[in-house]
């Protein structure tokens, strides 16, 4: 017999006329355990030497949040829903019923990164290698608020799989694709990201396999969403997570290539 989505209250308290919502508090979730990972990562000995120190993370954080607030919003209109936005412009400043694009997101870390280093005369790709390891875990707790806020329905699922969902909404058993997303591209990445960075690399490659990564497992847990939308290559269908993934794949192995080619071995 499937399961049921527990539909827990989207807030979850009110202060007067206030209401906190879950998928805010996810967020802070997220950016709390970018500092803990992050104080975690400056102790290791290879990061340790480049400099790295403390009070780097909490500077770092405010232009991060910026990046991943903005280009997540902006990244949701623009590339997955601007018929809808644009016909409601009052949601687009909704960000409390959800709505953050990743791919906008990354977009904007990187705005706000190459803003970030500049200020604090840090070449950009080492920026990004340092932070790598730091953000699956915080997209893993944003699907969660995804889930609360029963976002992104998965496609039917077989009413005997163990973990297939009656979603609010829709009368048949579904995957609980938020949940896959949770897993698959944010605690797998995360535990693969982390043991990678744990010894030196050359430059890049941090990054590049963490582009390469999350484009490969967006990909593969696309296959359990209802898509946003889908297009059509070769006769064959893709999503419009898989299309938006697909130039972080391709950056991911330019990256990796890049690295290992000028520094084959690690500083």
């Amino acid at each position: 017999m499937p399961l049921h989505h527990p539909m827990p209250d989207p807030v979850a308290f009110s202060l007067g006329p206030l209401h906190v919502h879950w998928y805010g508090i996810m967020y802070l979730v997220a950016f709390a355990q970018f500092l803990a990972l992050g104080r975690l990562r400056i102790k290791q000995p290879h990061i340790a030497a480049e400099g790295w120190k403390a009070e780097d993370l909490d500077d770092m954080l405010f232009f991060g949040v910026l990046g991943v607030v903005l280009g997540g919003r902006l990244g949701e209109i623009l590339l997955y829903n601007p018929s809808y936005y644009f016909s409601n412009p009052l949601e687009m400043i909704a960000v409390w019923k959800g709505g953050m694009s990743f791919h906008g997101g990354f977009v904007g870390v990187l705005i706000a990164m190459s803003l970030w280093a500049r200020k604090r005369g840090k070449k950009l790709m080492n920026v990004m290698d340092f932070i790598a390891p730091l953000v699956p875990l915080g997209y893993a707790a944003g699907r969660i608020g995804n889930f609360i806020n029963a976002e992104l329905p998965g496609r039917a699922a077989d009413p005997s799989l163990p973990w297939a969902m009656i979603w609010p909404g829709i009368d048949y058993p579904v995957h609980p694709s938020p949940l896959y997303q949770a897993l698959v591209d944010g605690v797998l990445l995360f535990i693969v990201m982390w043991l990678f960075a744990r010894k030196p690399r050359p430059t890049t490659a941090v990054s590049g396999l963490f582009s390469l990564g999350y484009g490969c497992a967006r990909s593969f847990t696309e296959f359990f969403r209802v898509p946003d939308y889908t297009v059509h290559f070769a006769g064959l269908p893709i999503t419009a997570g898989q299309l938006w993934s697909l130039p972080m794949i391709v950056l991911g192995i330019v990256l990796l290539v890049v690295a290992y080619r000028k520094q084959p071995v690690a500083a």
